[in-house]
């Protein structure tokens, strides 16, 4: 009893919950339902009395319990809509089976590209899950208004195909004019039945695919692409913050990518859009990028080209060996993001430390075993020089002089949560590059002269919430700015709005000491 009263007292000053639902409904709308949280009181008022073991348990040791069981579990436990490439013409049906009504995210993938995995096919929904939990997580969006998605097409992953327990459709990818199809219905049923400002974020599609997708749906639908833009922005975040350390701007850096898929192309397009901040023309900025792919240093006259990568080809000779290139190019800037582990070898860190006075060198390919070098390895051949990043968590390093550097961490999670969070609270109907650079800068501004000393270019992952509110409001006063919001009008006071619309984690109340429950609410629903 005294333990009820206890939970009394927590839920006292918390937002009241008025429902109609009594006995079992109550229990059976996750909305609604505390489990064993519920207080004597409100276990009497909503007739759930006696449905419920008789301890009172408040919800610091219910997320205890649920980390227990979670720490029990050996396989993820994905939940989310399955659409398949036979299901085109239905799609809209389909929608309709989602519980919930009010949409504001969805993530979608099919699978194709997990990052360091591969084609896993219809086991690729463990990504839209992982991304809507740090929407909540990391930018307070509400989770019942995320939708996971995974559109089915197949997969050319032949263990899966051969696997008699595979989940999926048992049979090559799909692709040409039937995949567009149902790419073109999927973006329609989703606008018709959720609103023109429902989020959709692309997550996992192959190099081809992200572009191709990116440029037809970007003007006509509230979309990204996070492989593509997340990535460049927490990239380009880390890269301002570093150059308050080299004290100069990024257009006077040299930058060479080891890789040119969708990662390295996002992260250079939007460093050109920084340049051109500085008051450098495009061209200029252009030329001061260069590209390694698997056949090589991107040079113009090469053959067989994309168009995204044809953009950042120079005039050079061919080369294919990385050293070789580090010594010609003599680059001030070190980008990995094509998953080639060791790929920045003690000769190449060395020659970054003799070409510069602090070379920047950010390893951004995950997970930790693709890592192009490790950040003792950084330190270490660059004699504590180097300003490093990585895509991959690694231990603090103690340099020789004693002193102790914490590498950051370019994570996505810094940029996508907030991204979301400022798009749903103003009604942007279409995410410009101009987001992804205005959220690289907040990032960048959070990052404090105390981080900078200890070696992190960004900041610590406990402000992840704040840096994400940050980034939304940042994104809400430029969208009302431009007159590209659409939710109207203007509040007044836009981070008090936004907080607002922040999801609290916290249980509500349905009983007050001093609240007169109105006779309609106290009604039992029959």
């Amino acid at each position: 009893m005294q333990a009820g009263k206890a939970a009394e007292s927590r839920d006292a000053g918390r937002p009241l919950q008025v429902t109609m639902k009594r006995g079992y409904e109550v229990l059976r709308d996750p909305h609604l339902n505390k489990g064993m949280a519920f207080t004597l009181e409100e276990r009497q008022q909503l007739n759930i009395h006696g449905l419920l073991p008789p301890c009172f348990l408040g919800q610091d040791a219910q997320v205890y319990s649920i980390l227990k069981n979670f720490e029990r579990l050996t396989s993820d436990l994905d939940r989310g809509l399955f659409i398949t490439i036979h299901d085109r013409g239905h799609i809209a049906t389909m929608l309709k089976s989602w519980p919930e009504n009010i949409i504001k995210a969805i993530v979608v993938t099919d699978g194709e590209r997990i990052l360091g995995l591969g084609d896993l096919g219809c086991y690729g929904m463990g990504i839209p899950v992982g991304k809507l939990a740090l929407y909540t997580a990391c930018g307070g969006v509400k989770p019942h208004e995320c939708l996971p998605v995974m559109l089915d097409v197949g997969t050319d992953n032949e263990a899966l195909l051969k696997d008699p327990l595979y989940i999926g459709l048992r049979h090559k990818r799909i692709r040409g004019q039937a995949y567009d199809d149902l790419l073109d219905e999927f973006m329609e049923a989703v606008t018709s039945r959720y609103g023109m400002n429902c989020l959709i974020q692309f997550e996992d599609f192959a190099n081809a695919n992200a572009f191709r997708l990116l440029h037809k749906y970007r003007n006509k639908y509230c979309t990204f692409n996070d492989d593509i833009q997340g990535t460049a922005s927490v990239a380009v975040a880390g890269l301002l913050a570093a150059l308050r350390i080299t004290k100069n701007r990024l257009s006077d850096h040299t930058v060479l990518f080891q890789g040119a898929g969708e990662a390295a192309l996002g992260i250079a397009n939007l460093i050109v859009m920084a340049m051109e901040k500085e008051g450098v023309s495009k061209d200029t900025a252009i030329k001061r990028i260069w590209m390694v792919d698997s056949k090589g240093l991107i040079v113009k006259g090469r053959a067989s080209l994309t168009p995204e990568k044809q953009r950042f080809a120079h005039e050079h000779g061919e080369m294919k060996n990385l050293e070789d290139i580090v010594k010609d190019i003599k680059p001030s800037v070190l980008i990995g993001v094509a998953a080639i582990g060791g790929a920045f070898t003690k000769q190449i860190l060395q020659d970054m430390a003799a070409l510069n006075e602090r070379p920047i060198i950010f390893a951004l390919s995950n997970p930790t075993s693709k890592a192009e070098c490790t950040a003792e390895q950084c330190y270490k051949y660059t004699e504590g020089r180097g300003v490093f990043a990585s895509g991959s968590p690694f231990d603090p390093v103690t340099l020789p002089s004693g002193q102790t550097l914490y590498p950051g961490q370019g994570n996505n999670a810094y940029v996508f949560p907030g991204v979301a969070l400022g798009v749903i609270s103003c009604g942007l109907k279409h995410i410009g590059e101009d987001v992804f650079l205005t959220t690289a800068e907040v990032i960048a501004q959070q990052v404090s002269e105390e981080n900078l000393q200890e070696g992190r270019l960004y900041p610590p992952l406990v402000t992840i919430q704040h840096v994400s509110l940050k980034i939304a409001v940042r994104i809400a006063e430029e969208a009302y700015r431009n007159n590209t919001a659409s939710i109207y009008p203007q509040p007044k006071d836009l981070e008090a709005f936004i907080r607002s619309q922040v999801y609290s984690t916290d249980y509500n109340s349905f009983v007050a000491d001093s609240y007169t429950w109105p006779e309609e609410a106290m009604k039992v629903k029959l």
